[in-house]
């Protein structure tokens, strides 16, 4: 006798509800690989060439499929995108410096600090408190307070803390632009991002960013690092409450830290695996009893 197969009707609805956290699972991984590969190429275009490539590949393809001059803005509206766009541009830079001299994972965490601030800065409860102590501690153990064989560059870590601010802005000048077509926004953000990036990549890089071999490896690294992920996140927004998707996103960290690991073997201490499991509970904590939690696409 052979055992019963669940009806279709049955598989659909679990397969419906597992989708999108397949896709936002799938989103994460392949963009802490994307990011993990785009370091790969500083020995031959620097950060400031990978960052070029990300954003300013990423821009073309964003203004391509959107056409944002299709709607039209008011001036109030430029300016908002021109603050987005800045603070999203000096993210992704000041991200990709800091990645020159300190792993991927402890970056995530440290640049994690700026919206986990955000979400706690208005925070009164009692569980609020209890994960600023955490993100504390984690930073505690992060931060070059003494040296080591465990401890950080400090140029390293301040670039992962500005972009960490950086993020937190760019989701205050997000919030400015709900009211137009998202395509729109974010083509022109990222627009914006690539005026104030590509200068600084052409600046470093100079004729090696434009090599047919290493322009092939830049627009992987546009599509894995910023293309791919993103559009999977927004499968993932879909069918996963906000509150849950910013919960599941927390642990960004450890992905990023494993994706370093595996893809560039960097390896951490027990210091900062400790440090960095801190700062995602501190996140999880701050997401999960927070009547409204800013949630924006991973920026990394």
């Amino acid at each position: 006798m052979t055992a019963p197969s669940l009806s279709p009707s049955l598989q659909s609805p679990l397969i419906a509800r597992l989708i999108p956290y397949a896709a936002l699972f799938a989103g994460m991984m392949i963009l802490a690989g994307g990011t993990s590969f785009a370091k790969s190429l500083f020995p031959v275009i620097g950060a400031q060439g990978a960052t070029a490539y990300r954003v300013g590949i990423s821009a073309l393809l964003l203004v391509l499929v959107f056409r944002p001059w299709r709607f039209a803005l008011t001036r109030a509206d430029l300016k908002a995108v021109v603050l987005y766009g800045a603070v999203l541009g000096a993210m992704n830079l000041s991200f990709y410096m800091a990645l020159r001299t300190i792993p991927l994972g402890v970056a995530i965490a440290i640049e994690f600090i700026g919206p986990l601030s955000l979400a706690l800065i208005h925070s009164r409860r009692p569980i609020h408190f209890v994960c600023v102590g955490f993100a504390v501690l984690g930073l505690g153990l992060l931060l070059p307070l003494k040296g080591g064989a465990g401890s950080l560059d400090p140029v390293g870590v301040a670039l992962a803390a500005f972009a960490g601010l950086c993020w937190a802005l760019y989701i205050i000048f997000g919030k400015r632009l709900t009211h137009l077509h998202p395509g729109q926004s974010v083509a022109l953000g990222m627009s914006v991002a690539a005026m104030v990036v590509v200068p600084f990549g052409l600046a470093h890089a100079g004729a090696a960013l434009f090599n047919p071999a290493i322009v092939v490896a830049g627009l992987a690294v546009a599509i894995f690092s910023s293309a791919l992920p993103y559009s999977l996140e927004m499968v993932a927004l879909r069918g996963i409450p906000k509150r849950t998707f910013g919960v599941v996103l927390s642990a960004e960290p450890a992905i990023g830290a494993l994706a370093g690991l595996i893809v560039l073997h960097e390896h951490l201490t027990g210091q900062q695996w400790i440090a960095i499991a801190a700062i995602v509970i501190a996140s999880v904590g701050a997401i999960a009893t927070t009547r409204e939690t800013p949630v924006a696409g991973d920026p990394v």
